[in-house]
Formats: C-alpha cells, structure tokens, sequence
C-alpha cells in the first residue's frame, strides 16, 4: 500500500510543477530546426534541382538551413535569460504562445517561400 502512495503522490507532484518555459522554448526549436530542415530538404532542393544541376541544390540547402539557426536561437535567447521563478511563472503564458506561433510559423512557413521565391528567380532565367 505504501508504494501506491507513494507513486500516487509522484503523479500529484509532476501535475502541480510548473512548467519551465526555458526547457519548452528550447524543445520547441529544437523540433523547429528539424520540421524546417525536412521540409527545406523536400520541397526546396527539389524546385531547385528541376532548374539546376550539380551542387549548387545541395549549397543553397546549407545555406539555407545555416541562415535560418540565427533566427532560432533568438527565440531560445530570450527566454533562456528568465530566472528560476520567472521560468515557472504562467504569467508569461500569452508571450510564450506569441513567440511559439512565430517560429512555428516560420520552421514550416520559410520553405515554402522559399521555393516560391526561387521558382520565380528561375522562371526569370
């Protein structure tokens, strides 16, 4: 009986912790930058190779995927700075959704764009 209290109390506690917006907002670009590297790989490089040969696809995949970690880590910055309290603090719930909607917007949103963009840059050529 007492180790069904004891995970009892184990399940109570993991409930009532707060979440550490730190930790999330690194877990969510970290899965960002994955999601927009798949995507980059799939749908960018092959518009890219119907219009070319050789590696400039496989350049311009690098390039892309190496631009897009700067902007990435700037989400991670600003809330990687947040104290012990302020990372538990569900005050910052409507900011963290904010800047979750923006990455997420921008991991899936970009290669799309992107191809778009060089689509047309290939159309004029």
């Amino acid at each position: 009986m007492g180790k069904a209290s004891g995970q009892h109390e184990a399940q109570a506690t993991a409930k009532t912790r707060a979440r550490d917006w730190r930790r999330s907002m690194s877990d969510h670009v970290a899965y960002g930058l994955l999601v927009y590297t798949g995507l980059q790989i799939f749908v960018t490089v092959k518009a890219l190779s119907e219009g070319t040969s050789g590696v400039l696809p496989y350049l311009a995949l690098i390039v892309l995927v190496a631009g897009i970690i700067p902007a990435l880590r700037w989400f991670e910055r600003r809330w990687s700075g947040l104290d012990d309290a302020a990372a538990a603090d569900e005050a910052y719930a409507p900011a963290f959704k904010r800047d979750i909607t923006a990455l997420w917007l921008l991991a899936i949103g970009l290669p799309f764009f992107l191809t778009a963009l060089c689509k047309a840059v290939l159309s004029l050529v």
